[in-house]
């Protein structure tokens, strides 16, 4: 990072990338397309379930748009979000370790902070709600918000500009999977990190554009920060 465009907004991703995903995802989508009646062992499982693990970090809708028409897409998603929501009461939601502390830590350094996500803006809010995050973020953005999810950079371009960003390359990005890279890089965004906790593999985040790959979201302040940016506070886990 050249010192004279200093990161002004960290834009990260939800699942996977901030929040621990283990297979809640995964398994709220298997149980949406049950609900349509594709199950496991069916080719048409398999298709499915492969286009899912392409799309990680899109529009959840969008992904099931691009397998079923509308009307099936809508009972699709609704399913999802339920089952979604449901697995969460069941198992609970846990930031990825150490998130806490890294939010804390931007904000403490003035970086202001977008949560970006492919849920929905319901799903979106549960999982802040959740994890108390309200007052460790400047924005939250969802697919609802703009033209176009991930991998086009609408989501990052809409937090520049509600952030008021002065020079895209003020703005660093961090998420698990490709399409967070491709909106990154698309973005214009000068720090396009991948971190290994989520979705996709180093190959396939180096191979859709991410400039640095992070072990897992606690390196990202040591990135994006200046040296002398101080000691994080500690997170209050209440």
């Amino acid at each position: 990072m050249n010192e004279a465009d200093p990161i002004t907004v960290a834009c990260l991703d939800l699942a996977g990338t901030t929040v621990a995903d283990g297979d809640t995802v995964h398994t709220a989508f298997a149980e949406a397309i049950a609900a349509l009646g594709i199950v496991s062992g069916t080719a048409a499982y398999d298709r499915a379930v492969s286009r899912f693990r392409d799309s990680r970090g899109a529009s959840k809708l969008g992904v099931f748009r691009s397998l079923f028409d509308e009307a099936r897409a809508q009972a699709a998603h609704l399913a999802f979000e339920r089952s979604y929501a449901d697995l969460v009461d069941r198992r609970g939601l846990h930031p990825v370790p150490g998130a806490d502390d890294v939010l804390l830590r931007l904000r403490d350094a003035g970086v202001r902070v977008c949560l970006l996500t492919g849920f929905s803006r319901s799903t979106q809010a549960r999982v802040i709600d959740a994890l108390g995050w309200w007052d460790r973020v400047d924005l939250t953005l969802c697919p609802e918000d703009v033209p176009r999810g991930r991998p086009w950079p609408d989501l990052v371009l809409s937090a520049a500009l509600q952030l008021g960003v002065d020079d895209v390359r003020n703005i660093a990005v961090c998420g698990d999977t490709a399409n967070d890279m491709l909106a990154g890089r698309r973005s214009g965004a000068s720090i396009v990190a991948g971190v290994l906790t989520g979705a996709h593999d180093r190959d396939r985040l180096l191979t859709a554009g991410a400039t640095h790959i992070l072990p897992s979201v606690t390196s990202f302040p040591t990135l994006v920060l200046p040296a002398n940016a101080g000691t994080p506070r500690t997170a209050d886990h209440g």
